[in-house]
């Protein structure tokens, strides 16, 4: 059985609250798990002291056991210290300019600063 600790959706309608917890990687995401290990109230300020509650000794009970973290909770957990901050991936801007258009707007920037 392959376990993960990760986000299960609970809150109203655009209120989300998410549990954290430790469930089989092939359970849906707000179906059966094993235990809740904390909770992350995202509608809290960032510097609040209650948007991410942790019972880290469950958490490292579960990471001995070979459970798989996600990235949002291995985020949490390396901002608690109890394992090393993950390193951020960098995300593809896809709204950007391709090629092309990258081009006619470096020509157009050429042909302005001469005029």
């Amino acid at each position: 059985m392959s376990l993960k600790i990760r986000l299960s959706r609970a809150g109203a309608k655009k209120r989300p609250y998410y549990h954290i917890v430790v469930a089989d990687s092939r359970s849906p995401r707000d179906g059966r798990f094993i235990e809740t290990v904390g909770s992350y109230n995202p509608m809290l300020p960032a510097d609040h002291t209650d948007r991410v509650r942790l019972h880290e000794d469950r958490v490292r009970h579960w990471l001995s056991q070979g459970a798989q973290v996600t990235d949002r909770v291995a985020r949490f957990i390396g901002r608690a210290g109890i394992t090393p901050m993950p390193e951020l991936r960098e995300q593809p801007i896809q709204s950007a300019p391709k090629k092309k258009a990258q081009e006619r707007a470096a020509e157009r920037a050429k042909a302005g600063a001469t005029v």
